[in-house]
């Protein structure tokens, strides 16, 4: 249709250029059901245009603010646009994603408003290097589909906010200082510094000074004063990680440290107070250490406060899918690869592998794979050798089970851990209640179970 010099845009043109552009946009109208939603915005969300259309917007972005400060609300209400503001969406794989909004109304010719607009900007590179640069952590950054997890997780606020000593234990690799930045970052000293200290990885005398400080002139070498670890978090969080290796006289000053509140640097007399909380973390069985005399007894109660016990990843394996796709999401963000996530074969291997390294090891697999992966996916020859003494690999057919007989197994248990409630069990599973629906048609996985 001409007007003047120029023509009206239609629909199909609007759409081809709303699908070039690099950001999310999606139009709501008056009830705010979604009637518009690009290419960019399936990226980001994982959510096809048709499974969105004339759909509530807050069921496709499941945000933060969905309930309580919708920014499309205010707009439609005030006619104002809100610009650049940092949330949270949670994606259709229960991923959650850093997103920037701005909105705007849409207006007809007579100038009422029928709508709304929503552009957002994926901002996860951006809050990876933040973090990479911060070390800092929330516990949503621990991954898991477990229901063991689930437990920890269903606690841990309120184990952030008491400010008691916690004791975490699990063998290396299985994320206990993931856990411990967790806490620190959800308690009331999250402003200030968590210092994390290796019990194990000093020797005795550096260690004591390392943890106190000292005085000038407490030894040969001091020449001016420093502070210990416990100066550095002051106020704030103080990890002590592997202290089932610390010595016998070791043990004995930081019991007296977590009784008095207070310590003394080498070389000094006056005591300083100690305003920390302390977090200790070890992968030996601390009751097996007292028995045998290797550890003090009290010191074990003192610490032994709130105690969290990390699953090793063998017996969570529901958990490695997630896991995987969070690592390959990660190292795609970091090294600007477009991988697609694991092959059925490669991911069988993962479920037959009894991981000894636990996430660790899980996520050095994936960056290894990454080195020599390029396109597509991550094959079980892009693994690393350990991983080929599986039976089959080489074959490309790896003993065990298929990706689907995988997912179904891991439905059943999610179902029959929630008696069977299709919401809470698609919500330890980190999907919606749509696509669990359309997994079990798929997988033909019948609920209750059909025993004929």
């Amino acid at each position: 249709m001409q007007r003047g010099r120029g023509r009206l845009l239609g629909s199909h043109e609007t759409n081809i250029i709303l699908d070039s552009i690099a950001d999310g946009v999606f139009t709501v109208d008056r009830d705010f059901r979604i009637t518009s939603f690009n290419r960019a915005a399936e990226e980001i969300t994982g959510v096809s245009r048709e499974e969105t259309q004339g759909h509530p917007c807050w069921e496709v972005f499941r945000a933060d603010i969905c309930e309580t400060d919708c920014a499309l609300k205010h707009s439609i209400k005030t006619g104002e646009p809100v610009i650049n503001r940092p949330i949270y969406i949670l994606r259709s794989d229960g991923r959650r994603v850093p997103i920037s909004i701005s909105s705007a109304v849409l207006r007809d010719r007579q100038g009422n408003i029928v709508g709304g607009v929503e552009t957002f900007r994926d901002l996860s590179l951006v809050e990876e290097l933040r973090k990479r640069m911060e070390r800092q952590y929330t516990f949503a950054d621990i991954l898991s589909q477990s229901h063991k997890m689930t437990k920890i997780f269903s606690i841990l606020p309120e184990v952030a906010e008491s400010d008691s000593t916690v004791l975490i234990e699990g063998e290396s690799g299985t994320g206990k200082e993931l856990l411990a930045r967790a806490i620190h970052h959800l308690s009331s000293r999250q402003k200030k510094n968590m210092v994390v200290v290796n019990c194990g990885a000093l020797p005795d005398t550096l260690l004591e000074s390392e943890l106190f400080g000292y005085k000038a002139g407490a030894f040969t070498d001091a020449k001016k004063d420093k502070p210990g670890r416990f100066a550095r978090a002051d106020g704030g969080t103080l990890f002590l990680d592997e202290i089932g290796d610390i010595s016998p006289a070791l043990q004995v000053r930081l019991l007296r440290v977590i009784q008095e509140k207070t310590y003394e640097p080498l070389g000094s007399t006056a005591p300083l107070k100690a305003n920390v909380r302390i977090i200790a973390a070890t992968n030996r069985d601390l009751d097996d250490e007292v028995k045998k005399g290797r550890f003090r007894q009290d010191l074990y109660f003192r610490i032994n406060v709130i105690r969290l016990l990390l699953p090793p990843l063998r017996e969570r394996k529901e958990a490695i899918p997630l896991l995987a796709q969070h690592f390959v999401d990660q190292m795609n963000r970091l090294r600007g690869k477009s991988i697609t996530g694991l092959s059925d074969a490669s991911l069988a291997v993962f479920m037959e592998y009894d991981w000894p390294g636990n996430i660790r090891e899980l996520e050095n697999a994936i960056e290894h794979a990454f080195v020599l992966v390029h396109t597509g996916q991550i094959e079980p020859h892009h693994l690393p050798r350990v991983f080929h003494d599986i039976v089959g690999v080489d074959k490309g057919t790896p003993r065990g089970r298929t990706l689907a007989e995988i997912e179904a197994r891991a439905i059943h248990e999610a179902l029959t851990r929630n008696n069977g409630k299709r919401l809470a069990a698609a919500r330890e599973l980190g999907i919606n209640k749509t696509t669990l629906w359309r997994k079990m048609k798929r997988l033909n996985l019948e609920w209750p179970p059909s025993h004929a």
